[in-house]
């Protein structure tokens, strides 16, 4: 091929191979000061990459051979090491390459490459310079290369250039082709580390019955009975009790580039959670076994040293557990004998400001869940529930118990004006209430009836709660309604039934609001972009940042918070019940509500109005979550409308996209497929279809779950204000535990929410998955931000994009700074920022990451 000798000179970035091991790990900000070579001895070294150790081949784009593939050049070598390359990132290292080159073979558009090495190493990036008529062409890679012998095919990437199907270059239509072909796999087999296959599975691998009956979980996904999204598929084998559940391994499988092993923040934050499962709690649970602390919290203020002075261990522990790195970055300990949190931001200012009703209202605005208000329709409120099965459902509260605060108001006046609101947890708890309380839990199914005040606060009016009928479940309920109190031993009891509202409330956000509605329903879209958009594709370009580390934290979640006898199961109310019970709420699961508006427009707090912005009028102004949300959202749906369009002029250019119909196809029949007959899913047939469902996807993946996410800490690290478990009934008067209330209020609480133990566990978990990575992507900015891809409009919108997010964040600082809108900052002084755009690294209660990464 090199008939004139000409050269074609190029710069290959990699990091070489690290095995991420936590123990290694010293910083959630810097990690480690050496060198990714230096973290174990058997890595290659530099001078290995050079040689015969990594072969190239440019692919033309323009030229094709006589089979009508791009023709292949011939094999080039790593040249030379570059030490000051200033674009460089931390631990890259950067190369010198050189191409033969002639007029024959055209424009470069695709590289094989293969590894001949033993380690694998992670290719970023390959650019080559001054190519005839054109220029720079960068291939941005991020992707693990292993030892070629591992691939059947080589490993090929493409430049950063964006073809609809139909216009792709004729001789990269068979390597576009291919590499689909490749990702796709053949859904046989045990899937290896190094393989990059996506494919789909139910929630089969959350039991563990060879360990015991009471590990066993039923199948997530495939039936009617438990419908849910698909993961990733593994291909380990039946356990052996039954068939029907995947084994377990601490070694899981998701595709090679979908893992972390960059060795960068967002490791230590995900596998802080793996070090807390295996290490930090035995450890602790073995300081209960012994005594050596009491088992309850005995005042709010030994509660309150838990940031302050810190939980006493044992010495034996602090040296078993301080060495984690975990411990040592996140939960802190004063090098003796001390565990000790850092300050929850709800009770930094005031230690009792959250005992107040006007709080307690305000975070159903303003919290970690402030997706499921109503806006209540009718009086008395109505189940759902099948009457046939559960008898009736219907609220017990009376118009004598609430029209006496509705400032003169009768019940149906206040509905008529959209004054009355109500939280209702009741349908989704009460089918399990019977199972949950013959364990040592004890729970409610609850309503809680809210008024709008004049200065746009809300105030709690009633509290409904409800527990099975002792006959059975066709008797209905049986139900007793708490009203506001403000002294004596009444204000403890409605202190008390709010508490009960939020266990449900804490329930329900980790079950639903978190996991399902973000986690678990965006991983189909992982798996059928990679399966069907090539990388070339314009909506794979657009929704490839909002999949970053989605299937890895999923795994993990599967391995250690949602699995049995995980997590979530030992410190939250519905135990062994939880993932089950998300399988049930996900049947009412419709992605089209996704979107805020009309998420807003269903629950009766807005209304549409095509005069306001975004097309919806909010019913509470003042509703902190929306408000901010709307803008965000708005400022989403430009993006997505102004990249799309780019693409695709019309209707018919998006009927007559094959990938993006394929795709579209493969995530409701297989991804979603217990939901594939809904009629609301959208038809994938207009432009309009297309914007509303990427608008919709990037809002969830990046916004909605920011807001359900990094509250946690700030809120639910004072565990009082955010209790996960409820353990005694409301007292009786003239029982024990009433009398207990009476003379020591504060303990009998104490007694029925959270115990010490499960504190510590809920808060050393809330406060990683609370937590910013330092190597963190907000919305509005992305990896190789200037080479993502060569289409300088994309790049101007993008730009357009990030300037318009940097403007609504200085939107929210004035409203918080605003006193008239009193749900921002509330009687705890925590001004509401969840919503804002950016964010450092750690604990701040603010920034929207591009993707579900923790």
């Amino acid at each position: 091929m090199n008939i004139f000798g000409a050269k074609i000179t190029g710069t290959v970035v990699l990091m070489q191979k690290n095995v991420l091991d936590v123990n290694s790990i010293t910083s959630v900000e810097g990690i480690l000061d050496t060198s990714l070579g230096g973290v174990i001895s058997i890595v290659d070294t530099l001078s290995s990459f050079l040689g015969f150790s990594v072969a190239f081949q440019l692919i033309s784009a323009t030229k094709p051979d006589s089979s009508g593939k791009g023709k292949v050049g011939n094999t080039a070598y790593l040249k030379g090491i570059i030490d000051n390359l200033p674009t460089l990132g931390d631990k890259q290292n950067a190369f010198k390459i050189e191409f033969d080159y002639d007029s024959n073979f055209g424009i470069p558009g695709a590289f094989y490459i293969k590894n001949y090495m033993s380690n694998e190493f992670l290719l970023l990036s390959l650019t080559l310079e001054d190519i005839p008529n054109v220029g720079t062409i960068h291939f941005v890679c991020n992707s693990w290369i292993y030892n070629a012998k591992n691939y059947q095919s080589d490993r090929i990437f493409f430049a950063n250039n964006t073809y609809l199907p139909s216009k792709t270059p004729g001789p990269l239509v068979y390597y576009r082709d291919l590499e689909l072909k490749n990702l796709r796999g053949n859904g046989t087999g045990e899937r290896k580390e190094w393989e990059r296959i996506y494919d789909y599975d139910v929630y089969n691998d959350l039991g563990d019955p060879d360990k015991g009956v009471e590990y066993a979980r039923p199948v997530l996904g495939g039936s009617s009975t438990y419908p849910y999204p698909r993961r990733g598929r593994t291909g380990r084998k039946p356990t052996k009790t039954d068939p029907n559940t995947e084994s377990r391994s601490d070694n899981f499988y998701i595709p090679r580039d979908e893992a972390f092993g960059h060795l960068k923040s967002s490791d230590f934050l995900a596998y802080g959670i793996k070090s807390i499962s295996q290490d930090v709690i035995p450890a602790l649970k073995s300081v209960f076994d012994i005594n050596f602390t009491p088992i309850e919290f005995d005042s709010f203020e030994e509660v309150h040293d838990l940031y302050e002075g810190g939980i006493k261990l044992p010495t034996d522990v602090i040296k078993q557990i301080t060495p984690l790195p975990v411990v040592n970055e996140l939960l802190r300990t004063d090098g003796e004998q001390f565990l000790k949190f850092p300050v929850p931001k709800v009770v930094q200012v005031s230690k009792s400001a959250w005992m107040t009703d006007v709080e307690f209202a305000r975070e159903i605005l303003a919290g970690v869940n402030p997706g499921l208000i109503r806006c209540l329709q009718e009086f008395p409120p109505k189940s759902k529930l099948d009457s046939g099965v559960y008898g009736d459902h219907t609220s017990t509260i009376t118009k004598e118990q609430i029209e006496p605060n509705l400032d003169g108001l009768t019940i149906d006046e206040a509905i008529q004006q959209k004054k009355v609101f109500i939280l209702d947890d009741h349908d989704a708890i009460f089918p399990y209430l019977r199972r949950i309380n013959s364990t040592n839990s004890k729970a409610y199914a609850t309503r809680t009836i809210l008024y709008l005040k004049s200065d746009g606060t809300l105030k709690p009016l009633a509290i409904e709660l409800s527990l099975p009928h002792p006959e059975g479940d066709q008797y209905g309920a049986i139900s007793k309604v708490y009203l506001p109190a403000i002294e004596g031993v009444q204000s403890y009891i409605w202190l008390l039934a709010k508490a009960y509202v939020i266990v449900n409330d804490s329930n329900v956000h980790q079950l639903i609001s978190h996991w399902l509605n973000t986690h678990a329903v965006v991983e189909p879209f992982v798996i059928a972009t990679n399966r069907q958009l090539s990388v070339l594709h314009p909506i794979y370009k657009l929704l490839f940042p909002h999949y970053r580390d989605t299937m890895n934290i999923n795994a993990l979640a599967r391995n250690q918070l949602i699995n049995a006898g995980g997590i979530i199961e030992q410190t939250f109310l519905p135990s062994k019940y939880a993932m089950e019970i998300s399988s049930v709420i996900y049947k009412d699961w419709v992605f089209t509500d996704q979107a805020l508006p009309s998420d807003l427009i269903k629950r009766g707090m807005a209304i549409a109005d095509a005069s306001s912005p975004n097309g919806v009028r909010l019913v509470i102004e003042d509703y902190p979550y929306a408000m901010d949300g709307l803008e965000i959202w708005g400022a989403i749906n430009t993006w997505v409308q102004d990249y799309v369009s780019l693409y695709y002029t019309s209707d018919d250019t998006v009927k007559g996209d094959l990938e993006l119909q394929q795709w579209w196809k493969e995530l409701v029949e297989v991804g979603h497929g217990d939901k594939k007959d809904e009629p609301w899913w959208p038809q994938m047939q207009t432009l309009q279809d297309l914007i509303q469902t990427c608008t919709t996807l990037i809002w969830t993946a990046s916004a909605l779950h920011a807001s359900v996410n990094f509250g946690q800490y700030p809120y639910g690290g004072f565990i009082l204000n955010r209790p996960t478990l409820s353990r005694r009934l409301m007292p009786e008067e003239g029982s024990p535990e009433y009398d207990e209330l009476v003379k020591n209020p504060e303990r009998a609480y104490l007694r029925t929410v959270t115990p010490k133990f499960q504190t510590l566990i809920d808060l050393s978990v809330i406060e990683i998955l609370s937590r910013h990575a330092s190597d963190e992507y907000y919305l509005g900015n992305r990896d190789s931000a200037e080479f993502w891809t060569s289409d300088v409009y994309a790049l101007e919108a993008f730009k357009k994009f990030g300037n318009k997010l940097a403007e609504i964040e200085g939107i929210l600082i004035q409203r918080n700074n605003d006193v008239n809108l009193r749900n921002r900052v509330g009687p705890v002084t925590m001004p509401y920022t969840l919503l804002y755009p950016t964010s450092e690294a750690g604990l701040t209660f603010r920034g929207i990451p591009n993707s579900i990464s923790i």
